[in-house]
C-alpha cells in the first residue's frame, strides 16, 4: 500500500478533514497544518512527500509558506484557492508551486494531480539517486557512497561536515546556495549569524580541493549572494 506523506496546510478545518479522507482511502499517510507557520514546523519533523497549499491564510499565507518551502526542498506544491483570476495563479506557480486548483473542487480531481505529480517525483527522484553515487565535476570525482574525493588523481581528505557542503554544492550545480541555506541544510537547524561558520568550512574544503584557494577553480563565491560550483564544469 501506498504510504508517501502529504501535508495539507489550509486554516479550514472542513477542507483539511474532506481531503484527509480522500487521501487516507488512497493510503497515503497525512499531515495537517491551518497555516503556514505551522506547516514549516511540520516539514522540519516529517519527511513529506507533497504539499497541499492554501493561498490565503492568517499569520504565513500560502504564498511566503511556499517561497520559504522552495529555499530548502524540491517535493511538489499543489496550491489551493477560492480566487480565479490569472494573477494569483501565475503568483503561486511563480513562487515555485506545481499546480494550482482553484476552490470549490472535485475532490476526485485533486487526487488525481496528486497523483501526477508524486509519480514523477518520485520518477525523478529515483532516477537522481541511481545516477548520484558518483559525482565527477572537472578533474574532481566525488564518491557519495564511500566519501571518497579524488582531485587530478590525488585523494582528497574532508570532514564528515566539509564533505556534506561539498556534496550539497555539487548536487545543487549552477545554484548559488547562500550561507544561511548551506548551514540549515547541511547542520539540520536553524542558521544564526551562521555566514563565519560556513565560511571557514568552505576555506577549508578550498585548501584541500583548490590548487590556488586564491583563485578557485570549484567552488565560486558569488559576493553578497552565496557560494556555488559551476554548471558542466
Amino acid at each position: 500500500m501506498t504510504k508517501e506523506t502529504i501535508l495539507v496546510v489550509d486554516d479550514e478545518k472542513e477542507i483539511r478533514d474532506l481531503i484527509t479522507i480522500y487521501l487516507k482511502n488512497e493510503g497515503y499517510e497525512v499531515l495537517q497544518a491551518s497555516d503556514g507557520e505551522e506547516g514549516l514546523l511540520l516539514l522540519k519533523q516529517h519527511k513529506v512527500h507533497l504539499i497541499v497549499l492554501d493561498i490565503m491564510m492568517p499569520h504565513v499565507d500560502g504564498i511566503q509558506m511556499c517561497r520559504k518551502v522552495r529555499e530548502i526542498a524540491e517535493m511538489p506544491i499543489i496550491m489551493l484557492s477560492a480566487k480565479t483570476q490569472d494573477m494569483d495563479k501565475i503568483v503561486g506557480l511563480t513562487m515555485g508551486a506545481d499546480d494550482y486548483v482553484t476552490k470549490p473542487f472535485n475532490p476526485l480531481e485533486l487526487i488525481a494531480r496528486i497523483k501526477s505529480q508524486l509519480r514523477r517525483y518520485l520518477k525523478m527522484s529515483s532516477a537522481e539517486i541511481q545516477d548520484a553515487h558518483e559525482i565527477e565535476i572537472g578533474d574532481m570525482q566525488i564518491n557519495i557512497a564511500t566519501h571518497e574525493i579524488t582531485v587530478a588523481g590525488q585523494k582528497v581528505k574532508l570532514t564528515p561536515r566539509e564533505f556534506s557542503i561539498l556534496e550539497l554544492l555539487a548536487r545543487n550545480q549552477g545554484i548559488v546556495m547562500s550561507a544561511q541555506q548551506i548551514y540549515e541544510r547541511v547542520w539540520q537547524e536553524e542558521a544564526f549569524q551562521s555566514d563565519n561558520t560556513v565560511m571557514v568550512h568552505i576555506r577549508k574544503i578550498r585548501e584541500r580541493i583548490e590548487s590556488n584557494p586564491r583563485n578557485p577553480q570549484y567552488i565560486k563565491t558569488v559576493w553578497g549572494v552565496g557560494y556555488k560550483i559551476e554548471k558542466d564544469h
